[in-house]
């Protein structure tokens, strides 16, 4: 009988009982797996600062008839996490301009500043252009990759815009904007830099409101007739969307929206509202109908994945700072929920393995959450707390004026106490109503960011960079190292 001979490497892997060593045929695999295209996804949640999340956990989970506060949000189930420091280089307290330049580019730079470096000064032309930065959708455009921006806000909105524009003023969305040594020096509006994007084949994908900011003024709205477009120099930047590019689409409807193919279509536009697109609660009273968060993003990432090379995608739940400006935490949470859900879908969507999924925010704002509420007490209603013996009390909790007390409140905003000190009774109103405001302590015509760390969120490849206390701009290369931008 022959006797078959072991080679030296199994014997000293048998000796050692390493049962890894005898799966020689992983390394091909593996090999492979190394070089398979990477995709991020950016989700950002405007002003959606920690409170923010908390309260949106609460109220997704008693929307689902739980008591809310053991919920877990979909993007809580990340396995890395971060805290990500927001100032501007001029401002504490920033703005979204300055703040979504810094993950967008990994320049930190001023306030109102979209992708244009911190050594110029605010509205000024020419000195702007001597300090533009790329953004990580332009780069990935030079690599040949697909790429796409989903927002809720005006596609000309700071956050979006920081994709694809270069500003030194965010109010720039169309040339009206403008003033007119503006113009004439040959700067252009943030609409028009979209449609003239100068980098690869141009975005796939580009998905939200601000309509009026790409028709001219002697275009009739199509879904507000009685209103017309905001540009003066005439142009229809819709029209030449789609004359631009081969298997083009542009869509303004959810009904154009659903029929799209994304087989068939190689680069979308959708512009769904004159200004921003509705806030999530009131979507389906729009005039012609507005997709979900959740839709677009599934949309655009059928036509990116069409592309073998990766790509990059930027999804803004835009609205959750807008109903916080307004102190309105019906709105700014109710949009957080429907960002739960897109989240959601591209996870349902992608693989872990060579996806990089972010969740983060630009800036928080003074969104608290106080007054011992018992456990499961409605997010958005009038605190009931527990007696003396840890139980919940039938009546609502009494603040030191006799009055009930909410849950939620703001610090800076336009429902604050009267000149004589008092305020009214959040008792003798719903406070669960889609329009009611909660409560602040500083008078101000609006709510005001605020300073404080937000969090990063992070599963894929790379995500083990997303760690510790970050700056803001280093999101920007922990996305640049998965598309290998540089």
């Amino acid at each position: 009988m022959k006797l078959k001979l072991l080679s030296s490497s199994t014997l000293i892997c048998a000796s050692l009982l390493l049962v890894s060593c005898f799966d020689q045929t992983e390394s091909t695999p593996a090999a492979a797996k190394a070089d398979r295209p990477k995709n991020v996804i950016l989700f950002v949640g405007d002003g959606m600062g920690i409170s923010t999340v908390t309260a949106i956990r609460i109220l997704d989970g008693q929307l689902k008839g739980g008591q809310g506060e053991d919920n877990v949000l979909s993007w809580e189930t990340f396995p890395h996490v971060a805290l990500s420091k927001t100032y501007n280089t001029n401002q504490q307290v920033p703005d979204s301009a300055g703040t979504a330049t810094a993950f967008m580019t990994g320049v930190k730079t001023k306030a109102g500043f979209i992708n244009v470096g911190p050594g110029s000064r605010r509205g000024e032309c020419i000195p702007a252009e001597e300090h533009f930065v790329l953004s990580a959708l332009e780069k990935a455009e030079q690599k040949g990759l697909a790429t796409g921006v989903v927002t809720t806000a005006r596609l000309t909105h700071a956050t979006p815009a920081t994709t694809y524009a270069h500003v030194s003023e965010r109010d720039w969305e169309t040339d009206s904007d403008m003033p007119d040594q503006a113009r004439k020096l040959g700067c252009r509006d943030i609409a028009r830099q979209l449609i003239e994007f100068p980098y690869g084949d141009g975005p796939e994908v580009a998905l939200g409101g601000g309509r009026q900011n790409f028709l001219p003024t002697t275009l009739a709205d199509p879904e507000h007739p009685e209103e017309t477009g905001k540009r003066d120099d005439g142009r229809d930047l819709t029209a030449e969307w789609t004359a631009k590019y081969n298997n083009a689409g542009y869509v303004w409807n959810e009904k154009q929206f659903n029929a799209i193919q994304p087989a068939t279509t190689d680069h979308l536009l959708g512009l769904f509202e004159r200004g921003h697109m509705q806030f999530s609660a009131n979507r389906e009273q729009d005039v012609g109908g507005e997709p979900t968060l959740s839709a677009m993003t599934e949309k655009a990432l059928h036509v990116l994945q069409k592309k073998d090379k990766g790509y990059f995608l930027m999804v803004e739940a835009g609205r959750i700072d807008h109903g916080h400006h307004a102190t309105n935490a019906y709105h700014a949470l109710h949009d957080g929920v429907a960002l739960n859900k897109a989240v959601q879908k591209a996870m349902d969507m992608t693989r872990e393995e060579d996806t990089l999924i972010l969740v983060t925010a630009d800036h928080s704002h003074t969104l608290v959450i106080a007054g011992y509420p018992t456990r499961g007490n409605p997010i958005l209603g009038t605190i009931r707390t527990n007696d003396t013996q840890g139980n919940p009390m039938t009546e609502a909790f009494k603040a030191a004026d006799g009055k009930a007390i909410t849950t939620l409140g703001y610090y800076v905003g336009p429902n604050s106490p009267h000149e004589d000190g008092s305020r009214d009774d959040p008792a003798a109103v719903d406070t669960t109503a889609p329009d009611y405001k909660q409560q602040t302590a500083v008078p101000a015509p609006k709510g005001h960011h605020a300073g404080e760390d937000v969090a990063i969120y992070a599963r894929g490849p790379g995500a083990d960079q997303i760690k510790g206390v970050m700056e803001q701009n280093k999101i920007y290369n922990v996305i640049e190292n998965v598309l290998k931008l540089k």
